[in-house]
């Protein structure tokens, strides 16, 4: 568990579904993401199945949880990829930088990565701006790298590399494993 000044992330669990469902099912929560909102919460669920099912060993993909609800994901299951869905009603309030600063701290100081990467929608300025603003520098774009719901979008891919300062600082109970 980390945890940072509002927020707890933490693993996922099962018992989530809801929270989950509730961001994964609204149309502008997933504006920009790599699927379109999920239909029913059977489709939630088996994402969520899978989530819980990554080895947190490898894996530093965190279920952002604030007052006790979870309002967001941040991390990621491969390496170094990291990304972020966050619930719309807590968009704007500084959420997302919070939780996506920890996890970089985390993923440097724990993992075997010289280097972080996010892709995002090219349409999606927030994320490219909090992206900048945590560090990331684009590196590329690549043409039609997903098919939502019959239409092919294009990703932009941004790129971090690991500083020379970043090990592990076995002091900060908040970025132990």
């Amino acid at each position: 568990m980390i945890y940072t000044q509002r927020l707890l992330l933490r693993h996922a669990r099962m018992t989530d579904l809801a929270d989950f469902h509730d961001i994964l099912s609204r149309a502008e929560a997933m504006a920009y993401w790599s699927s379109p909102p999920h239909p029913d919460l059977a489709t939630s669920e088996i994402w969520l199945a899978e989530t819980v099912a990554r080895d947190p060993a490898v894996s530093v993909e965190f279920a952002v949880e604030y007052q006790g609800r979870v309002i967001g994901k941040a991390g990621g299951g491969d390496m170094p990829e990291i990304g972020y869905i966050f619930h719309p009603d807590y968009w704007g309030q500084g959420f997302a930088y919070e939780a996506m600063r920890a996890v970089v701290d985390y993923a440097f100081a724990n993992r075997a990565v010289d280097h972080l990467m996010a892709d995002i929608d090219p349409r999606n300025a927030a994320s490219r701006k909090l992206l900048e603003r945590l560090g990331f520098a684009y590196s590329h774009h690549a043409k039609n790298t997903f098919c939502i719901a019959g239409v092919w979008v294009d990703s932009d891919y941004y790129r971090l590399p690991k500083p020379d300062f970043a090990t592990p600082d076995l002091a900060r109970p908040d970025l132990q494993p």
